[in-house]
């Protein structure tokens, strides 16, 4: 009876472990919120893949020099973005405008 009941805890253990990064995977890309390149800071931009804090920086003032980001693509505008990295970013983030 014991051995049967073993099987199953192992059983149930091994499924955990196998299914869990896959339910961390469903949660973080359902429940991440997009990052507004309008208000961000410095440090939020530099969450985003291939934005360290130079190019953060940048985009920071950019922004404060021309205003607010009108569409995604502006981006392109801000020295150290190209298209590729401007792909590689654009689910992660959007313009709003800012709160006043």
């Amino acid at each position: 009876m014991m051995g049967h009941r073993k099987r199953w805890i192992t059983l149930a253990l091994v499924l955990a472990f196998i299914l869990s990064p896959c339910v961390l995977m469903a949660q973080k890309t359902d429940n991440t919120a997009k990052v507004n390149i309008n208000t961000a800071t410095v440090e939020v931009l530099q969450t985003l893949p291939g934005i360290g804090p130079t190019i953060a920086q940048r985009i920071v003032e950019y922004r404060q020099t021309h205003g607010p980001f009108q569409k995604v693509e502006d981006l392109l505008n801000v020295k150290g973005i190209g298209e590729k990295k401007l792909e590689k970013i654009k689910p992660l983030i959007e313009v709003a405008p800012p709160e006043k």
